[in-house]
């Protein structure tokens, strides 16, 4: 009890003095927003390109934090970044969100993903949970209704598309060689958006999305033989490399179980909960390692970065699988030692700096990496803190 009274505390101190104020610092107040850029020397680029699933993710740890601190700056916070994304990343014309935005909120990129569509829902339901503003839950149904119209077939979610939804290629989330276009990744993001989006409202059509997603996470992504989730795949689920990547996998393990609980569904939790378990035994058998787990594994080769998010969603993953099964003592000791491993090693201690991008071997800082960027964001390690105060 002593142990985790002190870990919680812990936590809630590193929100608290690290992660909240250096996202607070970031705010723009003269064009919107939150500056999109930081390098690895702690300048800030306030004139570099603002990624809309930066503002989202923004949006959404701002409107968490407010729900579980209840400090009206908080929200505040949150409708700066609300306003921004209504203003300059909802496209008026066309619907859905951008990919990018100019530093004074012009369009930089225009094409459309379902992914980053998927943050603005996740982002806009906590938003709405936390402020009340119904205009926040229209405009995130309204991103609903874009992709159900444009970003499916009757096998899955697609994933790239320009501004008027004609398919384009899918370099943005596609990597190792390949051209997906289907990705587990993307699946996993419009199950995690439309899980809040579920929460907040109930709409039986979005919980018949969910089942549906669930489905396909279970015959399509889930590999029995391997124990994982295949990663990059064509439009009929034919996967097309041999990937791992581990930190997909316990973050899935964990989302997944969020949903079933907010789908409340018994049939449906017995057939995934199983799936969810092997995951994270998985994750802890193979890449758990000298006190944090690796990154992926590409034909049998592991890659032994240490990425930011990968250990913030292994905690919460491990968190998670103990306390379905709390007899696996030696999960909650894994959650422990990665938190230990975060603050030594993957926490920046320079002021006014958060955590580094990823670590190698020898637990440095890889490749000088930036400290922000359009896909350096607060929502893994946010949503970590939120997650473990809350568990705890």
């Amino acid at each position: 009890m002593q142990e985790t009274n002190k870990m919680k505390q812990q936590i809630q101190d590193h929100l608290d003095k690290v992660i909240l104020p250096f996202w607070e610092s970031l705010k723009d107040d003269e064009y919107g927003g939150f500056y999109g850029y930081m390098d690895i020397d702690l300048n800030v680029d306030k004139k570099a390109v603002k990624g809309c699933i930066l503002n989202n993710r923004i949006l959404w740890f701002f409107a968490n934090a407010y729900l579980n601190q209840k400090r009206p700056e908080l929200l505040s916070y949150a409708k700066h970044a609300y306003e921004f994304l209504k203003e300059a990343c909802l496209d008026k014309t066309y619907g859905g969100v951008y990919w990018s935005v100019t530093f004074d909120g012009k369009p930089e990129e225009d094409m459309k993903h379902t992914y980053n569509q998927a943050f603005a829902i996740y982002a806009l339901s906590s938003y709405y949970d936390a402020s009340g503003d119904t205009e926040a839950l229209n405009i995130a149904f309204s991103i609903y209704d874009v992709i159900e119209a444009h970003c499916k077939d009757d096998k899955g979610y697609l994933e790239a598309f320009d501004r008027n939804f004609q398919p384009v290629s899918n370099e943005k989330l596609s990597e190792n060689g390949v051209m997906a276009e289907k990705t587990m990744n993307t699946l996993l993001h419009v199950f995690e958006g439309y899980t809040e989006l579920y929460r907040v409202t109930k709409d039986k059509r979005v919980g018949e999305n969910l089942r549906w997603m669930l489905d396909i996470f279970a015959k399509k992504v889930y590999n029995p033989d391997k124990k994982r989730q295949e990663v990059f795949f064509d439009k009929d689920w034919n996967t097309l490399i041999d990937l791992y990547s581990y930190g997909h996998d316990i973050e899935t393990s964990w989302l997944i179980d969020r949903g079933l609980e907010i789908l409340n569904d018994p049939a449906v939790t017995e057939k995934l909960s199983p799936i969810t378990d092997t995951l994270a035994e998985q994750i802890y058998k193979i890449a758990y390692k000298d006190h944090s787990v690796i990154n992926e594994c590409e034909r049998g080769v592991d890659n032994t970065t240490r990425v930011w998010w990968v250990q913030a969603e292994s905690v919460l993953g491990f968190m998670n699988y103990y306390q379905k099964h709390p007899e696996k003592t030696e999960y909650f000791k894994a959650v422990q030692d990665i938190w230990e491993y975060i603050q030594t090693y993957m926490v920046d201690k320079r002021p006014s700096s958060e955590w580094f991008w990823d670590l190698d071997e020898n637990k440095q800082p890889s490749d000088k990496k930036p400290i922000v960027e359009p896909w350096k964001c607060p929502y893994h390690n946010g949503r970590m803190c939120f997650e473990m105060v809350n568990r705890l």
